[in-house]
């Protein structure tokens, strides 16, 4: 099967979903991208193994997600070297064993150990998820964070302990449950566990995230510290996840669900990955500097490319502000999530006719640089059921040197949905003095750069304008391949840090695509291999 499939809005029998090739990487809301693995609801979480005791375990990848009815976690592995995936087991409750109310189900996180933990050493795979108990009508009443481990690379479980304790029905005003748990470990190997609260609601706190620790490898858990709570009543912070930086600081990102921008996803900063400051202050928005912003189910990954603060990565369910509505780009940042972000095309394209779609995804950094996303999609066929969803993954290359120009601060400007643009939008600028586009951008080492400007006119003869920090740049090698969009190149010497390149229309309106920025190279050819 290709990696990069559409789907077929087409079922047969039980389910089967046939998939049918395609060389367009541009979709139209009707249509989904990606490889189909599984029948899943969503909340995707997967890793690479690299600290196994037996080295031709390394490499081996491991996913989880939820699935429909009481089966368990659904444990998926693909073996190194190979491009297909296979079910392993349902990782069940053995908390609970005989007791057919209550089952492992939701919210699953998986990781492996970097170091030892307790008694547990390195290597150590951890999943952590969410069992719940239904009453005789079906309906949750109660949740337990359990975690459980393996010593052999996921092939068998063990349960190791609870995290804490829920209570009620999700849907009752003054249910106490407990979701979403997220697993770091401390440079000194103590377990951090991460969740959402709403056990709290009597203070003022709709929900709130909060962690414990434990310096037992998960047995035992000390006692709750709170990490972001908005007081109130109605905001309901959720769905942290936290990556340690190459700094030694730690990144957490939330969503903000009724908050002022309903599902807006901030980052909060730790040193030490148990201190977030004030829990009362949402932290850094990840934002656009047009506006547009991640809402909803997010994770952040940190990634060691392009240079030594590499990259953070935030995916979420859906954007608002400009952003992709259907929540199919990610949003990247390459300065330690200082300044604006920026968006390009996620590699998985998927359909969102419910809100488990996309419900937290997973990303991963491949050997070959490559990155791959795990991500769920709804159904053509039941786009609103969220148990018809289904697994989809894809990889694309890790590249993150184009500025999207939608993303850049707009003057006389407007952004235009166009399907032959790069991540399916372009930015209209009028004429000079009038129209201009602000890109700040940091770049991480001082060189010759090339500068690619992807755009085209409007039926009248134009020359867009570039300067790079107040110092215009002459453009070259403009070229049509036939697709009504030119590029034209710049070339300037550019030091590390943060800049402002600045760029207007001319003597008429233009529509622009992109600014791609590359190093220099003696053999680089003038054209963009890349464009469109």
């Amino acid at each position: 099967m290709n990696a990069r499939v559409v789907l077929a809005a087409l079922f047969l029998g039980a389910g089967a979903l046939v998939l049918s090739p395609s060389a367009s990487t541009q979709t139209t809301p009707e249509t989904a991208v990606g490889t189909y693995l599984a029948k899943g609801i969503g909340y995707c979480s997967a890793v690479r193994l690299a600290d196994q005791h037996v080295p031709s375990a390394n490499g081996r990848e491991l996913l989880v997600f939820e699935r429909a009815g009481m089966a368990g976690i659904p444990l998926y592995a693909r073996d190194p070297g190979r491009r297909t995936w296979h079910f392993v087991e349902n990782v069940t409750d053995q908390a609970h064993a005989g007791k057919p109310d209550w089952q492992l189900r939701w919210q699953p996180n998986i990781t492996e150990l970097t170091r030892s933990s307790g008694p547990l050493p390195a290597g150590t795979v951890l999943l952590a998820a969410n069992a719940t108990r239904n009453n005789d009508k079906g309906q949750v009443v109660a949740e337990d964070l359990e975690l459980y481990a393996s010593r052999d690379g996921g092939h068998t479980w063990h349960y190791r302990g609870s995290i804490v304790q829920g209570g009620g029905r999700p849907e009752d005003k003054d249910n106490h449950g407990v979701w979403e748990p997220n697993i770091r470990i401390l440079p000194d190997g103590s377990m951090v566990a991460y969740y959402s609260s709403e056990q709290h609601k009597a203070e003022g706190y709709n929900q709130l995230l909060a962690h414990k620790v434990s310096r037992d490898g998960g047995r035992t858990w000390g006692p709750e510290h709170v990490d972001v709570a908005i007081p109130g009543g109605v905001e309901r912070p959720g769905m942290a996840v936290v990556m340690r930086l190459p700094n030694g600081q730690y990144a957490m990102s939330y969503e903000d669900i009724d908050g002022p921008q309903n599902g807006h996803v901030y980052l909060k900063f730790s040193r030490d990955g148990l201190n977030w400051g004030d829990p009362a202050k949402r932290g850094r928005p990840v934002q656009t500097q047009s506006g547009a912003w991640p809402a909803a189910t997010p994770i952040v990954e940190w990634l060691p490319v392009g240079g030594p603060d590499g990259v953070l990565v935030v995916l979420a369910g859906r954007a608002d502000d400009g952003g992709d509505p259907g929540g199919r780009t990610m949003y990247w940042n390459n300065d330690l999530g200082r300044g604006p972000w920026w968006e390009a095309p996620a590699p998985v394209q998927k359909l969102s006719g419910n809100i488990h779609a996309g419900w937290t995804q997973a990303l991963l950094l491949q050997p070959d640089g490559s990155l791959l996303q795990v991500t769920s999609s709804s159904s053509p066929e039941a786009p609103t059921d969220p148990g018809a969803n289904v697994i989809l993954y894809s990889g694309a290359p890790a590249r993150f040197d184009r500025y999207e120009a939608e993303d850049a601060a707009r003057h006389w400007a407007v952004q235009i949905d166009d399907p032959t643009a790069s991540d399916g939008r372009k930015t209209r600028v009028a004429s000079a003095p009038l129209g201009q586009l602000d890109f700040h951008v940091h770049l991480g080492a001082g060189r010759m750069r090339v500068l690619r400007m992807r755009w085209q006119d409007l039926g009248f003869p134009t020359r867009p304008v570039l300067r790079v920090d107040g110092h215009e740049v002459h453009g070259e090698n403009e070229r049509d391949k036939g697709d009504g969009w030119q590029i034209t190149t710049f070339r300037a010497r550019i030091g590390a840090g943060d800049h402002d390149i600045m760029l207007s229309a001319g003597q008429h309106a233009v529509d622009v695509d992109y600014l791609q920025i590359d190093p220099a190279s003696p053999r680089q050819a003038p054209a963009d291999s890349r464009s469109g």
